[in-house]
């Protein structure tokens, strides 16, 4: 590949990180910071539409996130019903594909059913699509997707990527992790090889379609060789 300008970024994906901080720099229990951090949410994806992204993905929650405690996990899974239902008519209102990356099937049955059918009533729209990463991690993904193409013959290069969870998703252009944290986290390692990178050390709840041009902005003065000069 010729490195060179970059143009606008494509597919953009999230470490959403710093609800549990934003909250106690407050006083306040973690589940309002996730509350909040599920605002958050809503105004990026709104943002993400009108900035052009083809496709936004969200690491919502990871396959260790199970070791939190209980209560929280139950504030997370109500969250998650909560958002579904309350912006499901937005995303089939305005061209929106939900996606999932992931084993979602693990959750209650009950959130499963809503994703099957927010999955259905969505999967015909072409504006955006915005792929929330639910009971994911990276490894288990890739050890899935090899397995896959084992199955099917060679296992190359070609062969793993056609098989990962976001095969019909555009090559990832960038990651943006919030709250200061510099790692990857488990988190689309195969599809990060070439990706550019930007942290911020603003705690997600505070994340605005703001920041998120900024990081825009930014990517668009990199250039990109692929291991190239």
């Amino acid at each position: 590949m010729d490195g060179g300008y970059i143009g606008p970024a494509r597919h953009v994906a999230i470490i959403m990180d710093g609800n549990g901080r934003w909250a106690k720099k407050r006083f306040m229990p973690r589940a309002v910071g996730h509350k909040r951090g599920v605002d958050a949410v809503r105004e990026v994806v709104r943002a993400a539409r009108h900035m052009g992204l083809q496709a936004l993905t969200l690491y919502a929650f990871s396959s260790e996130n199970w070791k939190r405690p209980e209560d929280e996990i139950s504030d997370l899974m109500g969250l998650l019903r909560a958002f579904i239902r309350s912006d499901i008519d937005e995303f089939a209102a305005n061209d929106v594909r939900l996606k999932v990356i992931g084993d979602y099937r693990m959750l209650p049955a009950d959130i499963v059913s809503l994703i099957d059918d927010a999955l259905a009533r969505t999967a015909h729209n072409s504006r955006t699509t915005l792929a929330i990463a639910l009971n994911y991690g990276s490894q288990q993904e890739i050890a899935r997707a090899a397995a896959a193409a084992a199955a099917k013959g060679e296992i190359t290069v070609a062969a793993i990527e056609a098989e990962l969870d976001t095969a019909d998703l555009p090559p990832l252009d960038l990651i943006i992790r919030t709250s200061g944290e510099v790692r990857l986290s488990n988190f689309l390692l195969w599809q990060a090889a070439y990706a550019e990178m930007w942290f911020t050390d603003v705690l997600w709840p505070d994340f605005t379609p703001g920041h998120l041009r900024e990081a825009l902005d930014h990517y668009a003065t990199r250039e990109r060789r692929y291991g190239g000069r």
